[in-house]
């Protein structure tokens, strides 16, 4: 799919993605409002790329700099939403039984020589809403983490700070525990997993990423994909799970992935299965978050779906660069389509 600048007076030539889109939004645009998004867009010198969809049509596709539109970039953190679904697609087609799952079949081989009894109740929810009770992998721990010669195993080996099921604590951890469980269960890789329950079905290139010492891939960190595949998927998640005409995802996975079920001890923004829920513009909202500014935001009442990729080398605090991005979904984008 090509993308159109948009033209003088915020006036935009429009492309619908694939699937069940409208040839033009459903909804009448504020020009003036489009208009002062992309011109806040381009100050923001930490914002690489813009692009927002209404009702499935494209209608402001901007790269300000950084890579072209076209190239797949690292989404960091935002793969935890990526992985979520995955997950999500293997519970739908019998890979794993359900969320309540305990995960110690798949990953008993790795733990400790003294296990913790508590290791034997983690479940898939416990890992898909980072609330093992284990210690952090993530911020100041993930150097060492990673620099361990078996990332399972470490992140199995940390002492429990709270209960599985207790208080969130981000940790990529969490997710290279699922990659391990989705690969040992379906006896595929995760990127395999990801390219053939989500990527082929909705046109998605799936390049490879980061693997561990074992050479599992890592878990939602690191993935590289391009505005446009992100775009998709939020779209398959605005669509209720079905691209092309073919139910991709159930609704009972969407709405599980949208139900908030801890808080980040961060933003303090809800967060479900890979998504965070908070309200901005007025509207209910739904988004996924990586290092750097990597956003991906659907508004299923405006009809709106937004990707934004950023300076992946510099933090992107929730009071700072994430502040700014969520101001532009806040005071431009959604009254702009709402």
């Amino acid at each position: 799919m090509s993308y159109s600048r948009r033209t003088a007076l915020g006036l935009f030539a429009a492309n619908s993605l694939a699937g069940p889109a409208l040839a033009v939004p459903a909804r009448r645009l504020d020009a003036r409002l489009l208009e002062r998004a992309a011109a806040t867009a381009r100050g923001l010198d930490q914002l690489h790329a813009l692009v927002v969809a209404v009702d499935g049509t494209t209608v402001m596709a901007e790269r300000f700099r950084g890579p072209p539109l076209a190239r797949a970039v690292n989404i960091k953190s935002l793969s935890k939403t990526v992985h979520a679904t995955v997950a999500g697609l293997a519970i739908d087609q019998g890979i794993l039984e359900a969320v309540d799952q305990e995960v110690a079949p798949f990953l008993q081989a790795d733990f400790p020589p003294r296990p913790d009894p508590r290791l034997f109740r983690l479940t898939v929810d416990h890992l898909l809403t980072m609330r093992a009770g284990l210690g952090r992998t993530s911020g100041a721990h993930y150097g060492r983490w990673v620099a361990s010669p078996n990332w399972v195993r470490t992140a199995l080996a940390e002492p429990f700070v709270d209960e599985p099921g207790g208080r969130m604590l981000y940790s990529t951890g969490s997710y290279h525990l699922l990659s391990a469980v989705l690969s040992r269960a379906s006896g595929r890789s995760l990127r395999q997993l990801t390219r053939e329950l989500l990527g082929d079905p909705l046109g998605i290139e799936v390049p490879p990423w980061v693997r561990d010492p074992q050479g599992l891939y890592l878990g939602g960190n690191d993935m590289a994909l391009t505005p446009d595949a992100l775009i998709r998927l939020g779209e398959l998640y605005r669509r209720g799970g079905v691209w092309d005409g073919r139910h991709v995802l159930s609704r009972t996975r969407i709405e599980a992935a949208w139900t908030p079920r801890t808080a980040s001890p961060f933003s303090g923004d809800a967060y479900g299965y890979g998504w965070f829920v908070t309200r901005l513009g007025g509207q209910h909202s739904f988004y996924g978050r990586g290092f750097g500014g990597q956003m991906l935001y659907v508004v299923p009442r405006a009809g709106l779906t937004v990707a934004m990729t950023s300076d992946p080398t510099r933090p992107a605090r929730s009071g700072g660069h994430v502040a700014d991005l969520h101001h532009l979904m806040s005071a431009f984008l959604i009254p702009a389509v709402a």
